[in-house]
This record gives structure tokens, C-alpha cells and sequence, in this order.
């Protein structure tokens, strides 16, 4: 199949078709005290899924509310226990005098935490591939991510250890690692996102606590300082020194919050774009500019609405990346046979929960 002359991706959904799904997703979940969510973010998915459309046909979502139930249970199994041990455990342990246990086993019970985290965005990516469907086929991986929660530690705190200058190396090689060992179809991903063009983006946001130190000096210079061994006053009436004060705070924590977002969109565009599928090559185009349309569009729909908005952030969210992700190529569907891959009994768990993103 020839590429299109258009864009292959398209949203073809609507608010006013959502709402429906939005408010009895709410209605139910307070009924039933919560626990009608992984179904609520079945029928979310499945509509938003529905009417995106890639090419020629669009995307199909198979997976289930008691999957990702499942895979909540599995999150109280196996993070739960080492929670329970860290709140309760290390200090019956250092009552009795067994200080260096419990230390030991306090280490080992976070990096458990670490690692089991680290394999859940590995399997939640796997899975939401593997209930995907295009053409009737769909993607998944083979690789359960146990040794990519290994590689989650070591290369996070790589990134850590000299100062976080590492940091976007980091992403950028635990990005590249995650999409290698998907596929969809007979095909599998390539990943081979390079950190410079992201590291940049990075050291704004790495030297900006400098900026906020500056800033925390402008703020004492409104209010008065030691210098040495004196005291000195500004000249400033005390309601403009307050508001001085408080303007400088919000700027800083505003200007750290831009850059950050700057660093993200980067971030996306690099490790998108330089992710291919045999002979198809994705982009992802949405620009700083367009991450803080969405970012002021989403506060001022949750705040005019008095709360009513946020129903739609999920929708709004999926649209925008829907609306910037391209693909280029060819596709043969007389090649585009079905996935061997092991599909997963279970949902996302612990992402699920957290709603983190596996993108």
C-alpha cells in the first residue's frame, strides 16, 4: 500500500460523541466506589481507538476492564508487600536492635519498588500494542521486560551519579531499549533516537535552579538581607515588596515548568521520529508552541467549567497526539501477517493505576 498523499493518522471523533461516555464513566465509577474505573478506561479507549484512523482503516482496542483489575491486583501483590514492609516492617526491626537489617532489607525492598517499576512501563507498552488492532492484526512483544527492569536501575541512576547531567541519556537509550523489542505484525520496531538533539533543551532546564536561586535573592532583596554582618532594608512599601515577592516566585516556577515542557516536546519529537517500522517511518511534529496551547487549553477548560473539563482531558490529549503523529512509507498488507507474539492475560497494573502514559 502506497503512502497516502494526506496524513496517514486521523481523528475523526468528537466532544459531543464522548460525553455520553465521559459522564456515565463518572456516574458509574462514584456508584460503585471506584472500582468501575478499569472498565471506564475500556470504554474510553475503545471509542478513541475507533476513530483514529491509520491510512485506510481504523484502529480497534480488544482489551478489557478485567484485565487491567488483573493487573491491579498484581500491583497490591507485589508492590503492596514491600510498601507494607517499609512502613511497618524496618521499624519493628530497629525496636528489636536490628538496625543493619533493617537497613539492608529497606534498600532491597526500594529497589524491588524500582525494578518492578521499570518492568511495568516495559509490559504496559507491550500490552496496550498487543490489544491494538489494524487490519486485524496487532503488535506486541515476545521479551516479558524482566531484564529491562534491570536495565530501568542501572541506566537511571547512571544518569543520576554525575550530577544528572546524564539524564536525557538515560530516556533516550531506556526509550530506544523499550521499542526494540516490540512489533506489530511480522515486523519490529527500530528505534535509534540520538540524545543530542534533546540535550540542549536539557541544560536549560538543568541550569534553571540557578535561575531560581537568583531568583530567591531578588525575593530577600525585596524584603531586606543580611550582607556580611549587616541588615539592609529596602525602600519598598511593604504591599509592592509582597507583591514583588510573589510575582518573582510565580515566574520562576513558571519558567522552570516552560522549560521542562520544552525539554519534553523535544524529547517526544526525537524518539518518535527516529522510530521506524520496516518500511514506515513516524514523526511526531507537535512544536513547544503546541504543547502550551494544549497545556493553557486544559486549565482554562477545567477551570470555566468548574471542574466539568477535566472528563475531557483524556480525549483532548489523545486527539492532540493523534493530530501530530505522521507516518511515510510503503505498506504491503499482503505481508502484514498476524503477530506470534504472546499476548498478556493481564492489564497494565501499577502504570494503569498511577495513569501514567506507556508512550
Amino acid at each position: 500500500m502506497d503512502e497516502h498523499s494526506g496524513s496517514a493518522f486521523a481523528f475523526e471523533g468528537s466532544w459531543k460523541e464522548y460525553a455520553p461516555i465521559a459522564f456515565s464513566n463518572l456516574l458509574l465509577t462514584i456508584v460503585t466506589l471506584g472500582f468501575y474505573r478499569f472498565w471506564a478506561t475500556t470504554r474510553t479507549r475503545r471509542y478513541l481507538w475507533s476513530r483514529t484512523r491509520f491510512i485506510d482503516d481504523s484502529l480497534e482496542w480488544t482489551g478489557t476492564g478485567l484485565e487491567l483489575f488483573k493487573g491491579f491486583l498484581m500491583v497490591l501483590a507485589l508492590i503492596g508487600l514491600p510498601f507494607l514492609f517499609l512502613q511497618f516492617g524496618v521499624q519493628a526491626l530497629v525496636i528489636r536492635g536490628m538496625g543493619g537489617v533493617a537497613g539492608a532489607l529497606a534498600v532491597s525492598a526500594v529497589f524491588l519498588i524500582f525494578y518492578l517499576g521499570g518492568v511495568a512501563r516495559f509490559r504496559a507498552l507491550r500490552y496496550r500494542l498487543s490489544r491494538t488492532y489494524w487490519h486485524g492484526i496487532r503488535g506486541g512483544a515476545d521479551d516479558g521486560g524482566w531484564k529491562y527492569g534491570w536495565s530501568y536501575i542501572w541506566k537511571t541512576i547512571c544518569g543520576m551519579v554525575p550530577l544528572y547531567l546524564m539524564v536525557p541519556w538515560s530516556m533516550i537509550s531506556l526509550w530506544n531499549e523499550r521499542w526494540n523489542k516490540m512489533s506489530f505484525g511480522p515486523h519490529g520496531f527500530i528505534a535509534e533516537a540520538k540524545v543530542r538533539p534533546v540535550f540542549m533543551r536539557f541544560l536549560l532546564f538543568y541550569l534553571a535552579p540557578f535561575l531560581l536561586a537568583l531568583g530567591v535573592f531578588a525575593v530577600l532583596a525585596t524584603r531586606g538581607t543580611w550582607v556580611g554582618s549587616t541588615f539592609l532594608h529596602t525602600n519598598y512599601p511593604p504591599a509592592i515588596a509582597f507583591i514583588a515577592m510573589l510575582v518573582i516566585i510565580l515566574g520562576v516556577y513558571a519558567l522552570l515548568g516552560l522549560i521542562a515542557l520544552a525539554y519534553y516536546a523535544a524529547f517526544l519529537r526525537e524518539g518518535i521520529g527516529a522510530l521506524r517500522l520496516e518500511n514506515i517511518d513516524f514523526r511526531f511534529e507537535a512544536t513547544t508552541d503546541d504543547w502550551l496551547k494544549l497545556f493553557f487549553g486544559d486549565i482554562l477548560l477545567v477551570v470555566a467549567t468548574l471542574g466539568v473539563g477535566w472528563l475531557f482531558l483524556q480525549y483532548r490529549h489523545w486527539k492532540f497526539f493523534i493530530t501530530h503523529l505522521e507516518a511515510y512509507g510503503e505498506i504491503d498488507l499482503d505481508a502484514l501477517t498476524q503477530s506470534s507474539t504472546r499476548e498478556s492475560r493481564h492489564g497494565e497494573g501499577l502504570l494503569d493505576a498511577m495513569d501514567v502514559g506507556a508512550f
